[in-house]
């Protein structure tokens, strides 16, 4: 029989390696430094696992994250504008617009992007909401801050049909966007140029 780690070491390694970006090397590293750095250290990162379980809620309205029992700090600002809405895939791309600060309007997080043969579809994702949403704000303007590849462009056309009935613009980000990329690849002053070069969607 072979030499391995005991189990529970085994098992943490496990779920270090479903994490994004962690292959199996980088997890067993990872799961040996936890153990090496004792106790102490290993409780304060359960315990940060444990409040994200318990203490982190996502907005109803917008979609972004939220602590629990608190208001969303997006959606009770009254200095942000309410005729605005920009859509997004995910949270994080919230804070990559933030962060231009070019933008002071609402956010919709639709919680990820059309993709058939993921059998991704409109009802996977937050695409009522964000029609409801429009119409009660009343939103005048919807922008598609979306990424540019097959499936970010078919989200875009999607959401565009949906809210145009509802008397708004549909536009979409600019110029120095990568073609076939994400928010999560593009800087803060491409994302500032991007926001203030909008477009309307055809």
């Amino acid at each position: 029989m072979s030499l391995n780690y005991p189990a529970p070491i085994q098992r943490l390694i496990v779920q270090l390696k479903s994490l994004p970006g962690v292959g199996p090397r980088s997890a067993e590293r990872m799961a040996l430094w936890l153990l090496s750095a004792g106790r102490e250290r290993g409780g304060l990162l359960a315990d940060a696992l444990r409040a994200i379980e318990t203490e982190v809620v996502m907005c109803e309205d917008c979609g972004f994250y939220n602590e629990a029992g608190q208001a969303c700090l997006l959606c009770s600002n009254d200095k942000r504008q309410r005729h605005i809405v920009c859509v997004v895939e995910q949270a994080a791309d919230v804070l990559r617009l933030e962060r231009s600060r070019a933008y002071q309007g609402q956010y919709h997080v639709l919680g990820g992007k059309l993709s058939p043969l993921d059998n991704v579809t409109p009802e996977d994702l937050r695409m009522d909401s964000l029609e409801r949403r429009v119409a009660e704000l009343p939103a005048s303007e919807v922008i598609l801050a979306l990424g540019s590849d097959v499936e970010g462009e078919a989200t875009a056309n999607y959401i565009a049909d949906l809210v145009r009935p509802l008397g708004v613009a549909v536009t979409k980000l600019a110029q120095g966007m990568p073609a076939g990329g994400g928010l999560d690849h593009v800087d803060e002053l491409t994302l500032h140029h991007a926001l203030q070069g909008r477009r309307a969607m055809s």
